[in-house]
């Protein structure tokens, strides 16, 4: 990814973003900021959904915008994790062993 990733992430649609050989549904919403924290794919019925690892966010945050982890979880919750986009919405998956 390029190094102009913008100060306060957004959920924004990222067209021909592919992580294999197969074409992905080009509806599929990504979270701009957060491309190392994409941990694959998911189907929801017919919809092709991105997944984020939680916690990686919630490092990113922290790393890029100097926040606390108080303060990273709360915008998370409230910016990311709270904003409902659609029908591809993305999914931010608390991995077990997480400790955000």
């Amino acid at each position: 990814m390029n190094g102009n990733i913008p100060q306060n992430t957004t959920l924004a649609t990222v067209k021909n973003f592919q992580m294999s050989d197969e074409p992905l549904d080009p509806n599929t919403l990504y979270a701009d900021g957060f491309e190392a924290a994409l941990i694959g794919h998911g189907w929801q019925h017919t919809k092709l959904l991105a997944i984020y690892d939680y916690g990686k966010c919630v490092e990113i945050l922290m790393d890029r915008d100097g926040m606390r982890n108080e303060d990273a979880i709360e915008w998370m919750e409230y910016n990311v994790v709270g904003s409902w986009v659609g029908d591809y919405t993305p999914v931010f998956l608390m991995m077990e062993n997480n400790n955000v």
